[in-house]
């Protein structure tokens, strides 16, 4: 068994590396968990993995009920969370009870927030079924929804107790949903591992052919990263900001264009105009802006969005939490590895880098 440990002293937790889910019941009971579950899924991936999850449970003797809520952003909204406080009493859900989140990225947000505030915090398991949630959402303690358009605007940190990778349900992924999730995985190269950046480029074919033992090691390296941010600066006082890189504009693209994208597309052009700001202030080699750009399109994702509106998309960035002293924050590339935070990106700057990608 292959696992990793985010060090967070008395909240520290384990991620595992799996191919299947036969050994989370084991996991859950030598970690002397509560029998008492709620499996909290989506429309989606419930068809492939939401019985068979509950089958298995309980078949090793926990008492496992399930939630499932209709598929999409649209739905990461505090009308859903309700409905899972509803399904929490109806089940009666104590303080040793287990949430586990069966799914991608909103999934998680969604369940860790709930399971965060039910009864002031219960254990919460992270499953994640995408890539996105594989590489990114499900480590770190990010929980939250989002309210009047705005995404992820209410929240909390909150770690889970595990995170569990059954990494032989991203072959089930739809090929939109696996490119989507990729956005972050460059992400996290261009921020913090040159070396890593390389490898992507040379295995680009690898990758799109769903290689297992690409896959792994592409997940594995991704956590292994994300970790090390987040161990430094749990709560994004000062580094762990730098994984924010494209989610300054890409964020205000998911809620001007109502979510008709999907997160990794707008966090692809996000970081495609982040990138343009850095050249066009000589602070990123033309070479580099050219390999980042060459990158994300290699990989399928856009770096550049039709019809849109730069004054909508810049009032809605201002409404971002990702702000110092009413500035706007920006992760912007010096160089492939290697990322500064300035609030020194002026409008005349944003709107250049928005003509540019749109």
């Amino acid at each position: 068994m292959e696992k990793i440990v985010l060090d967070f002293k008395e909240r520290s937790y384990p991620i595992y590396f799996e191919e299947d889910f036969f050994k989370l019941p084991g996991i859950l009971k030598e970690k002397n968990f509560s029998s008492k579950v709620l499996i909290i899924t989506d429309t989606n991936v419930d068809k492939h993995y939401g019985e068979q999850l509950q089958h298995l449970l309980s078949g090793q003797g926990f008492i496992c009920n399930k939630f499932v809520f209709q598929a999409g952003e649209q739905n990461k909204n505090l009308d859903t969370i309700s409905l899972i406080y509803d399904e929490c009493l109806k089940h009666r859900l104590d303080r040793k009870s287990v949430i586990i989140a069966l799914g991608g990225g909103v999934t998680g947000d969604i369940a860790g927030f709930a399971a965060s505030t039910f009864m002031r915090g219960i254990k919460f398991v992270q499953v994640p079924t995408s890539l996105l949630a594989q590489v990114d959402s499900s480590v770190g303690g990010k929980v939250g929804v989002d309210y009047q358009g705005s995404k992820n605007i209410i929240g909390s940190f909150y770690q889970p107790s595990l995170v569990y990778m059954n990494l032989k349900v991203l072959q089930t992924l739809p090929k939109r949903e696996f490119i989507s999730g990729m956005a972050e995985v460059i992400k996290h190269a261009v921020i913090y591992d040159y070396d890593f950046f390389e490898y992507l480029e040379q295995n680009i074919d690898s990758i799109l052919k769903l290689d297992t033992n690409t896959l792994k090691y592409v997940v594995w390296k991704n956590c292994i990263i994300k970790s090390q941010v987040v161990q430094q600066d749990e709560t994004e006082q000062e580094l762990r900001a730098i994984l924010n890189f494209g989610h300054t504009i890409g964020h205000a693209l998911e809620s001007v264009l109502d979510f008709s994208l999907l997160h990794g597309e707008c966090v692809s052009v996000g970081m495609a105009a982040a990138a343009f700001i850095a050249y066009s202030n000589n602070l990123l080699a033309y070479n580099d802006y050219e390999r980042i750009l060459s990158l994300l399109q290699r990989f399928g994702l856009p770096v550049k969005v039709k019809d849109i509106d730069c004054n909508e998309v810049y009032e809605e960035m201002l409404r971002d939490k990702k702000q110092e002293k009413n500035k706007l924050k920006f992760i912007l590339p010096v160089r492939i590895g290697r990322v500064i935070q300035t609030t020194e990106v002026t409008k005349e700057n944003i709107f250049s880098a928005l003509e540019h990608v749109t």
